[in-house]
Formats: C-alpha cells, sequence, structure tokens
C-alpha cells in the first residue's frame, strides 16, 4: 500500500511562523510535523510515500533528501487550487489502494493500522471534536459515511472528519469530474462517491491533533512528548537533577544545579544553565542556549535560540533563531484571539515570537500576544498588543 501526503499549503492561520515556511515544517518535539506523520507509515510497514509539495517546497524536499526508512518521490501542485486538486497530482504514482493524509496533522501509527487493517475499498478517519465547524460534521449509518456537512454552524461534540481517507485507484476519476466542474475540494469528490451510493466505511482514530493556529503546536508538542524514551547524552555536570523521560542531544551541556522534569526533549549542541529549570512538555531545539537561572515550561523553543538568564517562559513558541536577554518574563492567561475573521478562545497561552527576532532586556510580553519575525524590542516594554514582522519597538 502506498501513502499520500497533502503538503502543499501554505497555512495562513500560522503566521508569522509560516511566512518563511510551510506549515507541515513547523517543528514538534524537535521533527517537522510532516516527518511525525511518515514516520507513523513506516511504523505500519508503508514505505513508499508521495509527498505533494508547493508552497515553500524546497525545504520540505531537502529535509527528506537523507531520509532512509521510506522511499520518499515528491509530486508539485503549481498553484494551490484545494485538496482535490492536490491529491490529483499523485495520480501517476498509485497503481493500487493507498491512504491520503493531510501533512499537517499528527496522527498516531495506531490509527495508521486502524486504516491499514480495514478490507474495504473505500474508508474515512473520523473523530469527536468540539469544533465541528473547523472540520465538517459526518453522518454515518451502522458505520457507514452517509454524509458530510461542511462547516456546520454549530458548536456541539460531533463525529468529524480527519481529511484521512483510502482510496482505490479508480478514484482519480471521481477527482477528474470535480475538477472539471470548477471544484477543488477533496470533500466534493467524496460527496459524488455518496451519491452513486458508494459504501465508504467510517474508522474512528485514537489519537488525532491538528494544528491550525499557533498555539495548537503546544498541545501537539505536548502529546508527541508523551511518547518519547529517555536518552541523555553530551555532558551532564554534577547536581544537575533530572526526573521523568527526558531526552538530551550530543554535544549538549547542562550545567550544574540544572532541574528538568520531562518529558522534555532537548536537541544537539545546546546548553542548559547552571541553576535553570525545565518543566514538562518543553522542547528545545538544536544549537540553543538557555542561560542562568531561567525557567521553561510547556513550550516549543526552535533552532538556534538564545534565552537570557532570569527569564521565565511559559505555554509559549519561541521561532528559530530568536534572541531572548535576560530579565525577559511571558505572562500567561486565558484571551479570544482573532484569526481570519474568526474568534478563538485560547486558554493558557504565553506569547509566539516568530524567527530571528530580538527581545531585550526586562521585556514583559502579555497572553496570547504573537510577534512577528525579524522584530526588535527595546529594554523594559511591556508588550500587550500583537507585532507584525519586521516592526521595531523603541
Amino acid at each position: 500500500m502506498k501513502a499520500v501526503i497533502l503538503a502543499a499549503g501554505e497555512g495562513k492561520r500560522l503566521r508569522p511562523f509560516t511566512e518563511t515556511m510551510p506549515k507541515v515544517m513547523l517543528p514538534v518535539a524537535n521533527k517537522p510535523i510532516v516527518e511525525h506523520v511518515v514516520d507513523a507509515l513506516v511504523a505500519n510497514g508503508i514505505q513508499d510515500i508521495i509527498i505533494i509539495v508547493g508552497y515553500k517546497k524546497e525545504s520540505i524536499m531537502q529535509h527528506f533528501k537523507s531520509y532512509q526508512k521510506a522511499k520518499i518521490q515528491f509530486a508539485t501542485q503549481e498553484k494551490q487550487l484545494g485538496t482535490a486538486h492536490a491529491l490529483m497530482q499523485a495520480e501517476q504514482f498509485i497503481d493500487d489502494t493507498f491512504i491520503v493524509l493531510p501533512g499537517d496533522n499528527i496522527i498516531s501509527s495506531s490509527s495508521i493500522l486502524t486504516l491499514v487493517q480495514d478490507q474495504n475499498e473505500y474508508a474515512i478517519g473520523v473523530k469527536r471534536s468540539d469544533k465541528p465547524s473547523k472540520y465538517g460534521m459526518v453522518s454515518l449509518s451502522n458505520n457507514m459515511l452517509t454524509g458530510i456537512i461542511e462547516k456546520p454552524s454549530f458548536e456541539t461534540e460531533s463525529l468529524i472528519s480527519t481529511g484521512i481517507y483510502t482510496f482505490p485507484k479508480k478514484f482519480f476519476q471521481s477527482i477528474q469530474n470535480v475538477i472539471d466542474e470548477g471544484e477543488y475540494k477533496l470533500t466534493s469528490a467524496v460527496q459524488n462517491e455518496l451519491k452513486k451510493e458508494m459504501k465508504i466505511r467510517a474508522l474512528t482514530l485514537d489519537e488525532w491533533t491538528d494544528v491550525v493556529y499557533p498555539w495548537d503546536l503546544l498541545q501537539a508538542n505536548d502529546r508527541q512528548l508523551r511518547r518519547t524514551t529517555s536518552s541523555t547524552n553530551g555532558k551532564i555536570e554534577k547536581n544537575v537533577t533530572i526526573k521523568g523521560s527526558v531526552l538530551i542531544g550530543e554535544n549538549t551541556h547542562i550545567h550544574s544545579g540544572s532541574y528538568i522534569v520531562g518529558p522534555v526533549v532537548i536537541g544537539e549542541n545546546c546548553e542548559v544553565g547552571p541553576h535553570t529549570c525545565i518543566f514538562p512538555s518543553t522542547t528545545i531545539g538544536d544549537n540553543s542556549i538557555v542561560r542562568s537561572f531561567s525557567e521553561l515550561r510547556n513550550s516549543v523553543i526552535m533552532e538556534n535560540v538564545t534565552i537570557g538568564s532570569n527569564t521565565y517562559i511559559s505555554h509559549s513558541v519561541i521561532g528559530t533563531g530568536s534572541r531572548i536577554d535576560h530579565g525577559y518574563s511571558t505572562l500567561v492567561g486565558s484571551i479570544q484571539k482573532y484569526s481570519n475573521g474568526e474568534c478563538i478562545p485560547v486558554k493558557d497561552i504565553g506569547v509566539m515570537i516568530a524567527e530571528d527576532s530580538i527581545i531585550h532586556n526586562h521585556v514583559v510580553t502579555y497572553p496570547g500576544v504573537i510577534i512577528g519575525r525579524h522584530c526588535l524590542i527595546s529594554p523594559l516594554k511591556k508588550i500587550q498588543n500583537d507585532i507584525p514582522s519586521e516592526t521595531r519597538v523603541m
């Protein structure tokens, strides 16, 4: 069986992090989201994988250049017209039944196994969600799909479509038919199959996490870290306390007096401490530095980040190459965020800082603040509102 991963989109709701990279390359537990998808497929013996690329495709193709666990081929969607159009780009590679997955969702290997073991020609992965308007609500009869309601107006817990399917080769003709009619959504082709009374089995997936907004990275990171096994490499000085599942990469130096409680992943060539505390659900990317007497909680710190001493960061995402000077603090709280005309309630959120930004000494950011890439914040500032990319706050 082959698999097709849809990874051509930009992810506008994930800006500013996707201004320079596709959403599927955002890191979770120190690996791009799409690599977690590939690993879950490989764990189930699926080693022939087609990735549909488009926006900033070079970063995806370069990342998998040295991937040895599977045969990965690429097809390009030149214009991001929709999921049906994206899948059509894989037709030349498919000769039998195949699985389709979004590249920006994290799915467990056990959920992939549910799809692999099913004997039906057509199948759809479903999951319970209290946000059906984000995904489309499915209706079933005897575990068979009877319809998909796009963007329902109510928000009550319902079964939703995960966008994960099993299709036969002949399904490409249905895709071509809807494209010829000017429709580009994969769900339109699925609805047409239902009109022809095609049987589509609904399979409930056990673990599936969608990353739609920047703060969704925190939940995805937490879930992946809980699957991590301990491994401590590098140099760990005396009087360092390590509890729980903690993975420390090669050439990383943990200084004396530091206190780490897993699940935590610290990448390669990092420096932590002395007397720094790192609490659960935190990831630190390769080549990053966390100076003395700082505290990190439930956060995603990407690669090449420098965090100064006496800093407090919680429930936050810090982009690649950013520098945070000493005495910085995040405030954490629950707020309403607005994105593309939507009002989204977000619980327990700190700050979202995009790549290559510089935050000077003794800055405080309020809950939910999003700071764009290449920003500079002068010392002693209180940042209460979002800051667009390439902005200086003096």
